[in-house]
């Protein structure tokens, strides 16, 4: 899986991490959703990976992950942009959006 950021996407990530290492997680949040093909895509920020991550292709210096099991939800070649003026992402890939509104949250500790 890859995934390009835009200059303004890393931008954006880089200030979120900060100066605490950490690592981009890209999500596919089913809670509340109604079943396990229903959900929506977030990022979050992690201290570490977990056994089940695998390394997703940025190119860029912000290494992202992703659960092997949610790899499925998502297309091989996408794009991360921000919205202008916003504090969230939009995630694209050649044949469609993944969302407009997509959520960056902090989980280390």
């Amino acid at each position: 899986m890859n995934i390009e950021l835009t200059v303004d996407a890393e931008r954006k990530l880089k200030e979120q991490i900060g100066e605490t290492p950490g690592s981009v997680r890209l999500i596919y949040d089913t809670e509340g959703c109604g079943c396990a093909v229903n959900g929506i895509p977030g990022l979050q920020i992690i201290n570490e990976m977990d056994p089940d991550d695998v390394v997703v292709m940025t190119g860029d210096s912000i290494p992202f992950v992703i659960n092997r099991r949610q790899e499925v939800f998502f297309e091989d070649f996408m794009k991360l942009d921000v919205l202008p003026g916003l504090s969230s992402f939009r995630l694209d890939s050649r044949n469609q959006s993944y969302g407009t509104n997509i959520q960056l949250v902090d989980t280390r500790p």
